[in-house]
C-alpha cells in the first residue's frame, strides 16, 4: 500500500524536475524511483494476496473443523438443542465470512501505514493541505458509522433466515421418499418457496443497506479530493506550491478513496463474521448430554463383562449374550453402552467413573437404523480393526455377493446413505463396519431385522465364530440368535419394583 501512496508524490517530483531542469539527472532520478515504486508494488500485491488468501484458507478450515469435531462429541444431543440447518451453514457461510476478516487483515494494516505515511508527507509540504487530509479523512470515514448498526442488524436477520431454510431444504431431503408417498411434496415445496422468499428479502435489506456505504465510500473520500484540489490550486496559483506538488497532492488525496474503501469493507467484512462468529460460538458452547468424571477409573484390560444393578441384566465377558427385550431395543442398547447415564458396570467399574473416551473406544453400540456415509465402500466400511479385516467381516455378514455385485466392487462410490442398496444390503454392510472395529464389547441392536432368515442363519453362525472370545451382546427377538448364544437372558426384571 506505502508504494501506491507514494507513486503520485513522485510523480508530482519528476514533474517539478522536469520543469526545472529538462531531461537532467534530477528527472531520471525520479523516474527510477517511479519504477522501483512500482516494482515495490508488484511485489507486495503479490505477498499480501498469498498471505491474505492463506488466512482465508486457514481460518474457514480451522473454524469448519472446530465445529465438526465438536458436533461429533455431542453426538445425538446436537439435533435436539440446534437446528440442522444452523449447523450446515457454518460450512457453506460462516467459515467463508470468518475467512474474509482473517483475509481482509492484511489491507487494513496497508492502508492504516499508508494513510500515516502520506499525511506525513503532506503535512511536510505544506501544513494547511495535509491538515486538511487529516481531518477530512477520518470524517468521511466516521460519516459511515450510522449505517454500520442496521447492516449489523440485518446481516444477522438474514443469517437467521438462511439457517431455517437450510434446516427446512435438509428436513425435505431427508424425507424425500416419505412425502412422495402421502403426496406431500407440493406442500413442501410451497413451505420451502414461502421461506426462501424470507430470505431474498432479509437479502434484500441487507444489501440496501450496503448499496447506501458503498455509496459513501466514493462521494466523502470524493469531497475530501475536490476540497484538496480546490486548495492546492489557489496554493498553486499564489506560489505556494509548485506545479508538482499540485498534482502529488491531487494523486494523494485521490489515492486515500482506497484506505476509506478499505476501512468500509472491513467494517463490513467485520460485521458479518461477527454474526456468523456468534453462530459458531451458540455450537461450541453446547455441551454433551455425558461427560468424563475429573479423575476417571481406568476399565480393567482384556474381555468386559456388562452387568446393569437395576434390571439384573448380567453379560458375562468373552461370551455372546443374547436379549430378549421387553421394550424398544435401542433404548436399552444406549443404556448398556452409556449414551444416557446409567448404572451399568463394565469389568466391575461403573461406566459412569470412566472416562468416556475409552467407554466409546472399547465399547461400540450399533444400532440397526444407523446410516452409512457417502464415498468409498473399502473406506466406508473398512474402518481398521486390529484383529477383523474387511474381507473377514464380509464373509461374517454374508456380504460378499453385494461387493460382487457392484460395478466398481470394492471400491464402489457409495450415495448417500447407502440408497443404492436395498435394506438388507445396507444392514449386512453396517454390521460389517461394526465387526472391523472389533471392539471389546460389541452391542447389536437386532442387527438383522431386515434379511431373510437362511442368511440371517449363516450370518449369526459365523458372527458367533467370528467373536469367539469377545464380548458380544445381542439384542433381539430372534430364535436363530438365541440358538448360538452363550448365554440368554431378558431385561423383564426392569419392570419389576426394586427395593
Amino acid at each position: 500500500m506505502v508504494p501506491v501512496a507514494l507513486m503520485p508524490l513522485a510523480i508530482g517530483r519528476a514533474i517539478d524536475a522536469a520543469i526545472q531542469s529538462g531531461l537532467g539527472p534530477q528527472l531520471w532520478t525520479w523516474i527510477a524511483a517511479i519504477l522501483t515504486l512500482g516494482l515495490l508494488q508488484a511485489l507486495g500485491v503479490g505477498f499480501l494476496e498469498f498471505w491474505s488468501t492463506q488466512l482465508w484458507i486457514q481460518a474457514g478450515v480451522r473454524v469448519q473443523r472446530a465445529v465438526l469435531e465438536h458436533a461429533a462429541r455431542l453426538g445425538s444431543v446436537l439435533p435436539r438443542q440446534i437446528r440442522a440447518g444452523d449447523v450446515v451453514a457454518v460450512g457453506s457461510t460462516d467459515v467463508y465470512s470468518i475467512g474474509n476478516l482473517l483475509g481482509c487483515i492484511g489491507r487494513t494494516a496497508g492502508s492504516l501505514v499508508a494513510f500515516i505515511v502520506v499525511a506525513t508527507v503532506l503535512v511536510t509540504q505544506s501544513p494547511l493541505l495535509g491538515a486538511v487530509v487529516l481531518v477530512g479523512v477520518p470524517l468521511a470515514t466516521l460519516g459511515m458509522a450510522p449505517l454500520f448498526g442496521p447492516l449489523r442488524r440485518r446481516a444477522e436477520a438474514h443469517r437467521d433466515e438462511v439457517g431455517a431454510a437450510t434446516s427446512l431444504a435438509a428436513d425435505i431431503v431427508s424425507g424425500l421418499r416419505v412425502l412422495r408417498g402421502i403426496g406431500g411434496e407440493r406442500r413442501f415445496g410451497d413451505r420451502y418457496a414461502e421461506t426462501s422468499q424470507r430470505v431474498r428479502m432479509a437479502g434484500v435489506a441487507a444489501g440496501r443497506t450496503e448499496s447506501w456505504l458503498s455509496a459513501l465510500e466514493l462521494l466523502l473520500p470524493g469531497l475530501v479530493t475536490v476540497g484538496v484540489t480546490w486548495l492546492g490550486a489557489r496554493l498553486a496559483s499564489s506560489g505556494d506550491i509548485t506545479v508538482g506538488e499540485l498534482v502529488g497532492f491531487y494523486g494523494a488525496s485521490a489515492f486515500l478513496v482506497i484506505p476509506v474503501s478499505i476501512a468500509s469493507d472491513t467494517v463490513t467484512t467485520t460485521t458479518e463474521a461477527l454474526v456468523s462468529a456468534g453462530r459458531v460460538t451458540t455450537i461450541l458452547n453446547l455441551r454433551p448430554a455425558l461427560d468424563s468424571p475429573p479423575n476417571p477409573t481406568p476399565l480393567s484390560a482384556g474381555p468386559l463383562g456388562l452387568d446393569d444393578p437395576d434390571t439384573g441384566l448380567h453379560c458375562p465377558p468373552g461370551r455372546l449374550t443374547v436379549i430378549t427385550p421387553s421394550g424398544p431395543g435401542d433404548e436399552l442398547a444406549d443404556r448398556l453402552g452409556r449414551f444416557v447415564e446409567t448404572p451399568v458396570l463394565a469389568g466391575g467399574v461403573p461406566l459412569a467413573e470412566a472416562d468416556l473416551g475409552e467407554v466409546r473406544r472399547r465399547i461400540l453400540v450399533a444400532h440397526n437404523q444407523d446410516v452409512l456415509f457417502s464415498g468409498r465402500l473399502a473406506a466406508e466400511i473398512g474402518l481398521g480393526g486390529s484383529r477383523v479385516d474387511l474381507e473377514e467381516a464380509l464373509w461374517a455378514t454374508d456380504a460378499k455377493d453385494i461387493v460382487d455385485g457392484l460395478p466398481d466392487g470394492i471400491d464402489e462410490r457409495l450415495a448417500e446413505r447407502g440408497r443404492q442398496l436395498s435394506g438388507g444390503q445396507r444392514q449386512r454392510l453396517m454390521l460389517a463396519r461394526a465387526l472391523t472395529m472389533d471392539p471389546d464389547v460389541l452391542l447389536l441392536d437386532d442387527p438383522t431385522s431386515a434379511v431373510d432368515a437362511h442368511t440371517e442363519s449363516r450370518i449369526v453362525r459365523r458372527v458367533a465364530a467370528l467373536r469367539k472370545g469377545r464380548t458380544t451382546v445381542v439384542i433381539s427377538h430372534s430364535p436363530l440368535w438365541a440358538a448360538v448364544a452363550d448365554h440368554r437372558t431378558s431385561d423383564q426384571q426392569a419392570k419389576e419394583p426394586t427395593s
